[in-house]
């Protein structure tokens, strides 16, 4: 019997859950559709047999997604953060986010073709920034603010040379 997760992210989409879903569970590994629900007759919000809420695991992470209509959009108030151990890593998930109407932001920050943003993240992020040298922190999140997608090189370099 599967377990339910005590806290599960739902992802408010107009009429594109399972699509959303299908996108993401091709991205990351460990991912599948667990559950699909459909609208019933007289069900507000949406036509009877449309898809009304998708379940879904990202990497073993469960998130629902809810097709509630134009009502709300995504903003930047919440992002998915993927901590990445490589460059390789980094640079995979920028490109399968960013593809097909997906666009690059700013300092690691992408939104994907639904408007969901995503902070793609080295894990080495944190050891640099959180240096007991303020001047080497300094220069990491200097480098950082020029950025778009994060270079673990170039963060090293800043690192390094401050």
């Amino acid at each position: 019997m599967a377990v339910t997760p005590r806290i599960t992210p739902c992802l408010w989409f107009d009429r594109n859950a399972e699509e959303a879903a299908n996108f993401y569970v091709s991205i990351f590994y460990n991912s599948k559709i667990t559950a699909i629900s459909h609208y019933g007759e007289g069900s507000p919000g949406g036509a009877p047999g449309s898809v009304m809420v998708v379940g879904f695991e990202l990497d073993g992470q469960a998130f629902t997604g809810l097709n509630g209509g134009p009502l709300f959009k995504f903003t930047e108030a919440i992002s998915m953060i993927v901590n990445c151990e490589t460059q390789a890593e980094v640079d995979d998930y920028w490109d399968k986010l960013t593809s097909d109407g997906g666009r690059e932001v700013q300092c690691g920050w992408l939104k994907d073709k639904f408007g969901v943003s995503w902070q793609i993240v080295p894990t080495v992020l944190p050891e640099l920034m959180q240096s007991k040298d303020p001047a080497k922190s300094k220069a990491v999140m200097a480098a950082l603010m020029q950025m778009v997608k994060l270079d673990i090189a170039a963060l090293k370099r800043a690192f390094e040379n401050a």
